[in-house]
């Protein structure tokens, strides 16, 4: 099957033909986004760690976007968003972004609508939004930077060492807490 560019997917489960399906419909400079559970990024079942590294390798994957839990009505595990793109140092003035990734860390953003699912405000939203479109270099989003436990552009050096796992949390780190001058003892 000419889909399957990164690797044979497994029987029995979709996630990796479903990602390699939207690839190959990608136009040249076309862009996706694909809504997955949290296991996809770093499975090592039946070779999809293979296939994961192959499409970070050909430069597929452009954006992680880690979800808080909750959101869905049918179901309570976390997912997050792949966002897919063919050409990644294309021209209209977008930046170069070849053997990079961005990793956002949304797992703490929405709040709870009911005592089962949250929901991502309008803020919420606009913030991963504008990251992302920072970080493409795409004009009017004002220039990106990492935020410690938010967001973090990661090279493919950087993935490699972590064994091309695809979870934000080695990659943004911990937020930053500012430090109040209290002694620990005074506090304990």
């Amino acid at each position: 099957d000419a889909r399957w560019k990164f690797g044979v997917p497994p029987v029995g489960t979709a996630k990796y033909a479903w990602l390699q399906h939207i690839v190959h419909h990608l136009a040249p400079n076309g862009t996706a986004g694909v809504v997955l559970a949290n296991g996809s990024m770093s499975s090592t079942t039946n070779g999809e760690d293979v296939i994961r590294r192959e499409m970070l390798e050909q430069d597929i994957v452009d954006c992680m976007v880690v979800l808080p839990k909750q959101l869905f009505y049918s179901t309570t595990i976390p997912a997050c968003l792949w966002f897919l793109a063919r050409n990644r140092n294309p021209a209209k003035g977008l930046r170069d972004r070849r053997k990079q990734v961005l990793f956002i860390d949304a797992r703490k953003l929405g709040v709870m609508v009911d005592r089962v699912r949250r929901e991502l405000t309008d803020d919420d939203i606009a913030r991963i939004a504008d990251t992302y479109h920072a970080w493409r270099g795409e004009e009017g989003f004002g220039v990106y930077a990492d935020v410690a436990g938010f967001c973090k552009s990661a090279t493919l050096d950087e993935i490699a060492k972590h064994g091309y796992i695809l979870t934000a949390g080695p990659y943004v780190g911990a937020e930053e807490i500012a430090d109040d001058d209290e002694a620990f003892a005074e506090k304990m």
